[in-house]
C-alpha cells in the first residue's frame, strides 16, 4: 500500500519561493503519474502540475514558468518548486499519485500541506 506524506508548506511573502516535498512509502514505480493538486477555501480542488513515470511534465497555465515538478524514483520523492508566489497561490497543496487526472479520486492522496502567501 503506497502512502504519501507532504512537507515544506508554510508562510511566504509575495514573490517568495517554497519547495514542497512528497515522500512516497511503498513502490513509487507502481504509480504511473505523480502530481500536486491544491484547494483554496471556497474553491474546487485543481491540478497544479504532474509528472509521469517517464518524466513527462504537465502544468496548469497559472503554474507555467513559476513552478517546477520533479520526480526521483530512487529517493521515492516528488518535489514542487514554487517561485514568484502570489497571494492567489494560497491553498492546501496535496500530493497525488494515480493513473489519470480525470479520475484523481481513484488515486492515492497525501494529507495536504498549507501554503500561505501573504505580506
Amino acid at each position: 500500500q503506497v502512502q504519501l506524506v507532504e512537507s515544506g508548506g508554510g508562510l511566504v511573502q509575495p514573490g517568495g519561493s517554497l519547495t514542497l516535498s512528497c515522500t512516497v512509502s511503498g513502490n513509487i514505480r507502481t504509480i504511473d503519474t505523480m502530481g500536486w493538486f491544491r484547494q483554496a477555501p471556497g474553491k474546487r480542488r485543481e491540478l497544479v502540475a504532474g509528472i509521469s513515470s517517464t518524466g513527462v511534465t504537465n502544468y496548469r497555465n497559472f503554474a507555467k514558468g513559476r513552478f517546477t515538478i520533479t520526480r526521483d524514483d530512487f529517493k521515492s520523492m516528488v518535489n514542487l518548486q514554487m517561485n514568484a508566489l502570489r497571494p492567489e497561490d494560497t491553498a492546501v497543496y496535496y500530493c497525488w499519485g494515480g493513473k489519470y487526472y480525470s479520475s484523481a479520486d481513484d488515486g492515492v492522496w497525501g494529507q495536504g500541506t498549507q501554503v500561505t502567501v501573504s505580506s
